[in-house]
C-alpha cells in the first residue's frame, strides 16, 4: 500500500480534469432504479455472507507469505486461479509480469560495547548484503540527515528516528515511507556505510515493519534495515548515555529476474460484456506475516464480490473483471504492466477500485466522476449509505495498482477503510488473519458489490477517456 502514490495520482488527474474541455453536449450518466433495487437486496445479502472472510482465510492459510519472486509467490498465482474457476468465474485467465528478484535470508543486529545487547530489525526491501560494525549516528528526520555535509558520516551508521503519526486516512504513512525511500540515499550521500531508520510504523510492539526502498542512480547501495519501534526508542535512549556502537549484518539481496502473473476472472455482463469495471487487490505480500492485511483482504473481498454479483438472476450489462495484480510491494509492477496491456483500452473501462488498505470499514466513498456522471455517483452514494458510509465527492484518488490505468485515462473510485490501527500491522511479523474482523470484512465485501454491480448497470459512462500519451507507452 503507498498512500503517498494515490496522492500524488488524483493531483496528476484533478489538474488534467480541471484543464480538460467540458463536453455540453455529453449524456448525462444515470442507474436505472431496477438496478437500484437489486443492489439494496445485493448489499444486505453481502452483509450476511462469510464468503470474503473465508477466502482471505483460505490464502493465508494455504500459501501464508507470498514474497514476490519466491516459490510462494507461484502457488499464490496457482491458488488464485484455482480459487476463482471454483468459484464459478465465467473466464480465468493469467497475465505475465516481470520484475527484479530481491530475496532475504538472514538478519540481525546488536550494540556492542558495555551496554551490547540484541537488536530487532528486518532489512528493507532492495538492501545489498553486509555486514558493519561502527559507530553510530542518529537524526530526528529525514531532512536533517539529507543536510548532512558530504563525507560527514564516513564509516558511521546513519539512524533516522522519525515517528509516524496514526491517522485514519493513512497520511501519516507519506513522510514514514519517505524515511525508508529516501534515507538509505541521503546516507550513502554523507559517507555512511550502513543505515537504520525507525520502522514506518505506528506501533509500539517489537514487529520492525519491512518494505522496499531505493537507491538513487550512480550510488553504490549500503545494508540498510528498520528497526522496531521500541528497539529504536531503546537505541535512542541508549545514545543519550554516550556514543554507542553497533553491529549490523543483513543477507539479502538481488538474484536475477523472475516472472510473476497477473491474475484475472470475469463476472460476464449480460448486454455489453466487452466493458469492464475493474475490481481487485494484490496477490503478493511481505514475507513477515502472512499477507492477511496487505494484502490477502483485498483479494478476498473483491473475487467475494463479484463472486455475489455471479449469483443473481440477472447480470449486470457490463462485465465485472477482478484482478490479483502481481507484486505490488516493491514497485507496482503488476499494475504498471495491467496498465501497459490495456493501454488502447481505456474507453471499455468503465471504472476501476482497488482494495489496498487493510480491512477496516469503509467509512466514504468518492470517485473521479466527470460532471456527467455526477447524478450516478451520488446514486451509488445512497445505496452505500445503510452501510455507514459517507459521499466525499472530490477526496482521494485511485488505489496504487490502478493508478497507472487511472494515470492512461481510466475512471477510478475509492472506497476509504478506516487505517487507524492499519500501521500497527503494515509490513509486520503481526500482518496475519486473526487480525481480521469478520463483520468489517462483510461491511466490505458489500460495499464493493453495490459499487461493481451499480457502475455495471449504469446507462452511460464515468469518464474513462484516453490520456496522451499513455503509461506504458514511447
Amino acid at each position: 500500500m503507498r498512500a503517498t502514490l494515490s496522492v500524488a495520482i488524483a493531483t496528476l488527474l484533478t489538474a488534467a480534469t480541471i484543464g480538460a474541455p467540458a463536453d455540453a453536449a455529453q449524456r448525462e450518466t444515470r442507474i436505472p432504479d431496477k438496478a437500484i433495487a437489486t443492489a439494496a437486496q445485493l448489499r444486505e445479502t453481502a452483509l450476511a455472507s462469510d464468503l470474503g472472510y473465508r477466502i482471505t482465510e483460505s490464502l493465508t492459510t494455504e500459501v501464508g507469505p507470498r514474497l514476490a519472486g519466491s516459490e510462494a509467490d507461484a502457488r499464490a498465482v496457482a491458488w488464485a486461479v484455482a480459487k476463482l474457476k471454483e468459484l464459478g468465474f465465467d473466464k480465468v485467465w493469467t497475465e505475465p509480469v516481470t520484475f527484479p528478484k530481491w530475496e532475504r535470508r538472514s538478519e540481525s543486529a546488536q550494540v556492542v560495547g558495555r551496554n551490547m545487547q540484541p537488536l530487532h530489525l528486518t532489512a528493507l526491501g532492495g538492501s545489498p548484503a553486509g555486514t558493519v560494525e561502527a559507530e553510530v549516528v542518529r537524526f530526528a528526520d529525514l531532512a536533517a540527515l539529507e543536510a548532512a555535509a558530504p563525507g560527514s558520516l564516513a564509516g558511521k551508521i546513519a539512524f533516522i528516528d522519525y515517528k509516524m503519526e496514526r491517522a485514519r486516512d493513512g497520511s501519516g504513512y507519506g513522510p514514514g515511507s519517505r524515511v525508508r525511500s529516501r534515507g538509505p540515499s541521503a546516507a550513502i550521500r554523507a559517507g555512511a556505510s550502513a543505515y537504520l531508520m525507525r520502522s514506518a510504523g505506528t506501533d509500539s510492539h517489537r514487529n520492525p515493519h519491512t518494505g522496499i526502498t531505493r537507491f538513487d542512480e550512480g550510488l553504490t547501495p549500503i545494508p540498510s534495515a528498520a528497526l522496531a519501534v521500541p528497539d529504536a526508542e531503546q537505541l535512542r535512549r541508549l545514545l543519550e548515555r554516550g556514543p554507542v556502537k553497533v553491529r549490523l549484518a543483513l543477507d539479502c539481496g538481488w538474484d536475477g529476474t523472475y516472472t510473476s502473473q497477473n491474475v484475472v476472472g470475469e463476472i460476464r455482463g449480460s448486454k455489453k460484456p466487452e466493458e469492464v469495471v475493474l475490481i481487485g487487490g494484490h496477490l503478493d505480500s511481505w514475507d513477515l506475516g502472512t499477507g492477511a492485511i496487505d494484502d490477502g483482504a483485498g483479494v478476498g473481498l473483491t473475487m467475494a464480490a463479484a463472486k455475489l454479483i455471479g449469483d443473481l438472476k440477472q447480470h449486470p450489462a457490463r462485465t465485472i473483471r477482478v484482478v490479483a495484480f502481481s507484486n505490488e510491494e516493491q514497485g507496482l509492477h503488476g499494475g504498471k504492466a495491467y496498465a501497459a496491456k490495456y493501454a488502447d483500452q481505456v474507453v471499455r473501462h468503465q471504472i476501476a477500485a482497488e482494495s489496498d488498505f487493510g480491512a477496516g470499514r469503509i467509512y466514504a466513498y468518492s470517485s473521479s466522476a466527470p460532471e456527467h456522471a455526477k447524478a450516478a455517483d451520488a446514486q451509488i452514494a445512497k445505496v452505500l449509505e445503510p452501510l455507514g458510509i459517507a459521499y466525499t465527492p472530490g477526496q482521494g484518488g485511485p488505489g496504487p495498482d490502478v493508478g497507472p490505468s487511472a494515470q492512461n485515462g481510466v475512471a477510478w473510485a475509492r472506497l476509504a477503510q478506516d487505517g487507524t490501527d492499519y500501521f500497527d500491522l503494515h509490513h509486520t511479523p503481526d500482518d496475519t488473519f486473526d487480525k481480521i474482523d469478520p463483520q468489517a470484512l462483510a461491511q466490505n465485501v458489500a460495499a464493493y458489490a453495490v459499487f461493481a454491480y451499480l457502475a455495471a448497470s449504469a446507462d452511460g459512462d464515468f469518464g474513462s477517456q484516453p490520456a496522451s500519451p499513455p503509461t506504458g507507452t514511447k
